[in-house]
């Protein structure tokens, strides 16, 4: 069998991770101190403090760190376009989303788009690889298990009242995903369980596709499967 499997360059799966990120961006993508970054994310984050331990670790690191926390589930097109302003305002040297799918999601974009040498626009960049050029490092910390965001090349954004559109392409994989279980222990129960059955749904939709499966994503999804049945029976 011949396949193609892209994924995240790190991935760090560590209880209190999230508290890392300021080291990696420092010390394994060469962020310069005193540089800014924009924490892409939504007001539930804010909220609960959970984006708190990152924020500290990146001041710690000697960085500045701006907040987007205005994403909202199923982010429009405004959403974005208002994280990239604000990204080129703050001269942001590297993009985090914290969160969910959406927030994730928002942040790969901001990360291209923002970038000094894109001169693409969102509407242009809707399909398969259309992306050309860099974008900003980025790191991904999910605080649930539903999506995947975090390790796939693919944002989705709503374009009108009842439209979704996605950009799928290699720039849009981020340099590390930080997966950091303490995170999703804060979540309310209503969300775990939507976002463990969100999960469940994937890894199904991964093994039962007849379209780029192969023996690697049939492992994974087997293994997803065992540890969703695992991990609601604990903590629901």
């Amino acid at each position: 069998m011949s396949f193609l499997f892209q994924t995240a360059r790190g991935i760090l799966c560590e209880l209190g991770s999230a508290s890392r990120v300021g080291r990696l961006l420092v010390e394994d993508m060469n962020i310069a101190s005193g540089s800014s970054v924009l924490v892409v994310t939504d007001k539930g984050i804010q909220d609960l403090g959970l984006d708190q331990g990152s924020r500290e670790s990146i001041e710690d690191a000697g960085l500045k760190v701006n907040v987007f926390s205005s994403v909202a589930a199923d982010p429009p097109e405004s959403c974005v376009q208002e994280a990239v302003r604000i990204a080129k305002e703050t001269n942001a040297s590297a993009i985090i989303g914290f969160g969910g799918g959406s927030s994730m999601d928002v942040a790969k974009l901001v990360a291209f788009l923002a970038h000094a040498s894109c001169k693409q626009k969102l509407s242009e960049i809707y399909g398969l690889d259309i992306c050309r050029g860099e974008r900003l490092p980025l790191i991904q910390v999910p605080t649930t298990a539903g999506t995947g965001s975090e390790v796939t090349p693919i944002s989705i954004i709503t374009t009108g009242a009842n439209s979704k559109m996605g950009v799928v392409s290699r720039q849009l994989l981020p340099d590390w995903a930080v997966l950091d279980g303490s995170l999703t222990t804060k979540l309310p129960p209503n969300v775990t369980a939507a976002t463990g059955i969100d999960a469940m749904v994937h890894a199904i939709e991964a093994y039962t596709s007849k379209i780029k499966k192969n023996d690697l994503s049939d492992l994974l999804a087997k293994e997803a499967l065992r540890y969703v049945k695992f991990a609601l029976r604990m903590n629901l």
